[in-house]
């Protein structure tokens, strides 16, 4: 094979939705479905579709095997993987190695910083079809997709009642079993929600915060919060006409 020949075949491919790059055609064709929405592989357990057998696999062995050796000796958490575990962890520990050098926020995940980063550019590549409306993150689609659907594919394990997400399962569940994971480091009170326990610091750092009364999740602004909402609502403010 030739010099040139051999260059275009190991050229990386460029998704033409986000720009992000990968280092095979397979590997571009099944992110592209994050974007398209396409899910060939259905969980018999629950009915939830993913874009590949990897991530059909790790959802099996997290949701369903009943297999979680690795606990957390702080909450009692267990979880699928030790990498899982580590970054667990840093909820307690209040580690964050991932600095946005735009605002200077810190992260204990790489990703929830390159998530973070979209603030900043504007970004969001995730595109609903039901409803038009775009999102920053993919996973905030596939749950906001559910109000569409009217699917909730997590029971809590105490009760009969079901979720459109795991994180609203796990918040609920919390009513049952009283854990408080989440532990305000400057006096030492406890929370059973993070959105509790950021509520709860604006005692000692006086900012100003915005919480949704939905999930807990925390925003600067009240326009912020305002369009977050929606997600809970199913509100479609802007119809063409």
């Amino acid at each position: 094979m030739s010099s040139p020949q051999k260059k275009h075949r190991n050229a990386k491919k460029q998704c033409q939705h986000c720009n992000k790059e990968f280092s095979s055609s397979y590997k571009l064709k099944i992110h592209e479905r994050v974007h398209t929405g396409e899910k060939l592989h259905q969980c018999q357990e629950c009915g939830s579709g993913f874009s590949s057998t990897g991530q059909l696999k790790s959802h099996y062995q997290r949701f369903h095997s009943g297999k979680k050796p690795y606990s957390c000796e702080q909450c009692d958490k267990a979880f699928v993987t030790l990498t899982e575990l580590k970054l667990h962890q840093r909820v307690h520990s209040g580690e964050k190695p991932y600095s946005c050098d735009q605002c200077g926020k810190a992260f204990s995940q790489s990703c929830s910083l390159k998530s973070h980063f979209r603030i900043h550019t504007g970004e969001k590549p995730y595109h609903c079809d039901e409803c038009g409306k775009d999102f920053a993150l993919s996973g905030t689609l596939k749950i906001h997709k559910r109000i569409h659907s009217g699917e909730k594919p997590y029971q809590c394990r105490h009760c009969e009642k079901t979720f459109n997400s795991l994180p609203n399962r796990n918040k609920h569940e919390r009513t049952h079993t009283g854990v408080r994971p989440y532990r305000c480091e400057e006096c030492g009170k406890r929370f059973t929600q993070t959105g509790a326990l950021t509520i709860h610091r604006n005692i000692h750092t006086k900012e100003r915060i915005y919480p949704c009364e939905q999930c807990g999740k925390i925003f600067i602004s009240s326009s912020s919060l305002r369009n977050h909402e929606q997600i809970h609502s199913g509100e479609k403010p802007y119809k063409c006409k």
